[in-house]
């Protein structure tokens, strides 16, 4: 039996057409249109040679376009590649070689930076959103008009690939999760059903990237099997999202504690009430408890804070919806999904013991493309083993002790050190790297980077941070860079992260950026 996780669009469009799906600023889409625009859009990918195994990449910002293409490139049964829109040129190239994507869809102001490289890598077929003159690529709304709806969509099979999305990896290199048509409509069904209680007179606001898993499945997806209205932004403003939510009505908001965070800030500036409000969907990091009691107090709403990953197509576990989750936990697993604590010899963890956490879920990914030995690394014996460390409880309630090793949370983006590192280690001054997370109060964690320089370099702090900032996304270049004579290593020569002061690495910062 087939199963294309379009059908998370599809059903809803059937029972009630004529609801609005999506709300862009004062325009609105009903899901009749959002399906047929979607019919016309993967009939014309189709004759363009989309088809199952053939990718679409998508690097388009928030909007009614990104969500057509999206089911557009599914109904026509090929693999989604979602790009960041913050994306710099190695990246997206190497996302785009590692793909292989077939057809490239972007938006107008993105298109200056992907374009050139997927003329380079001859992505025969590259369209642009929006209005204006596309230039030598094709407008994407033409190929909409121009088609007519075709066929259903593809009778793909649960386990054939839907999205393939690029996580950032240890190795320096983002690694691409593959994503089923299965794990997607799972994991949107629990989390409307089972987690959310959505329906079809819910308005969930979405200013999270639909890029990320967060925005695409926990968000877009579980909206639209629940039949409910999405308000999109392209980017989150405190005070513009306070005030649009009270006009639009939302009763949803999903979003990192930081933008949680920035919503009690605006309230405090402008004290507009939000009665729709039920429930607030916190995850992407941990949220400080104080914020969550914050948020439910000015608000009058329950919150739950959700444990997730890209790998598991979203949520793990989360507190409970109807209330308050124990302190500092992040609940118990989701419905249908599995999760041990193993020590250092894979040995299960005894309630209270903390370990790594591992993860069995119908929403696993397939493995990483073309990665057989970091999927098998990742992938055990049906288990994930996510790099994380926390411990159940006697009740089975999840606490999150620790991240993966090494990662940085900035604003609930995951950011390797390794792979700034490699970004710094190219700049012809940089003898040396160390790549670190420091905390901070609105981020959660910013990034940090102590660095050696060669002997005589006049390069300034302010190079260095410029230098990563053109080469890597706005979320992952570090902000504070201080220059040290020597790194600390061990004995044998390994760079020691953990003997780095981070209160004299800031306050040296401070000192040469003034010079």
């Amino acid at each position: 039996m087939g199963l294309n996780s379009c059908i998370l669009l599809t059903d809803s469009a059937r029972r009630h057409p004529d609801r609005p799906v999506l709300r862009v600023g004062d325009s609105v889409v009903s899901y009749g249109r959002l399906d047929e625009d979607s019919d016309r859009a993967a009939a014309a990918l189709r004759r363009l040679g989309v088809a199952p195994g053939r990718a679409v990449a998508l690097m388009v910002p928030n909007g009614v376009d990104f969500v057509v293409a999206y089911f557009a490139a599914l109904k026509a049964g090929g693999t989604v590649v979602p790009l960041n829109v913050l994306l710099r040129a190695t990246e997206l190239e190497h996302c785009l070689r590692d793909s292989g994507v077939h057809v490239l869809i972007a938006g107008r102001a993105e298109a200056a930076e992907v374009a050139p490289i997927a003329n380079a890598l001859g992505i025969a077929h590259v369209f642009l959103t929006g209005d204006g003159t596309p230039g030598t690529a094709r407008a994407f709304g033409e190929l909409i008009d121009g088609a007519e709806p075709a066929e259903p969509a593809a009778d793909t099979e649960p386990g054939e690939v839907a999205v393939l999305l690029y996580t950032s990896g240890t190795t320096g290199r983002a690694k691409g999760a593959r994503l089923t048509h299965s794990g997607m409509t799972w994991i949107a069904t629990i989390l409307a059903t089972r987690l959310l209680d959505l329906g079809p007179n819910d308005v969930v606001y979405a200013s999270l990237p639909l890029s990320h898993i967060f925005g695409l499945n926990a968000v877009l997806g579980a909206t639209l099997l629940a039949g409910g209205c999405v308000v999109i932004e392209q980017r989150f403003d405190p005070d513009e999202a306070l005030t649009l939510m009270a006009r639009r009505g939302v009763s949803v908001f999903p979003g990192v504690p930081t933008m949680a965070m920035g919503l009690l800030g605006a309230y405090e500036r402008n004290p507009v009430e939000l009665p729709a409000l039920r429930v607030a969907l916190l995850g992407g990091q941990s949220v400080p408890v104080e914020v969550r009691k914050s948020f439910e107090m000015i608000f009058d709403c329950h919150t739950i804070e959700a444990y997730g990953t890209s790998e598991a197509a979203s949520a793990i576990a989360a507190t409970p919806k109807d209330a308050p989750g124990k302190e500092a936990s992040v609940g118990q697993p989701l419905w249908g999904v599995d999760i041990v604590i193993v020590d250092d010899n894979g040995n299960r963890c005894p309630a209270g013991q903390a370990g790594e956490i591992l993860v069995r879920s119908v929403g696993m990914m397939a493995g990483y493309h073309n990665l057989p030995g970091e999927t098998a690394e990742a992938l055990r014996a049906g288990w994930f083993h996510t790099g994380d460390i926390g411990y159940l409880d006697a009740d089975g309630d999840l606490f999150v002790v620790d991240r993966k090793k090494d990662m940085i949370i900035r604003g609930g983006y995951n950011v390797y050190p390794r792979e700034v590192e490699e970004v710094l280690y190219t700049h012809p001054d940089v003898l040396g790297a160390a790549v670190i997370g420091v905390p901070h109060e609105v981020h959660g964690e910013e990034i940090a980077a102590a660095v050696q320089l060669r002997p005589g370099a006049p390069t300034t702090t302010g190079d260095i941070r410029a230098y990563a900032r053109d080469r890597l996304a706005a979320y992952k270049y570090p902000r504070i860079v201080a220059f040290l004579d020597d790194l600390p290593t061990s004995s044998t020569g390994k760079l020691l992260k953990r003997a780095i002061d981070v209160d004299e690495l800031r306050k040296l910062a401070h000192q040469q950026e003034e010079r």
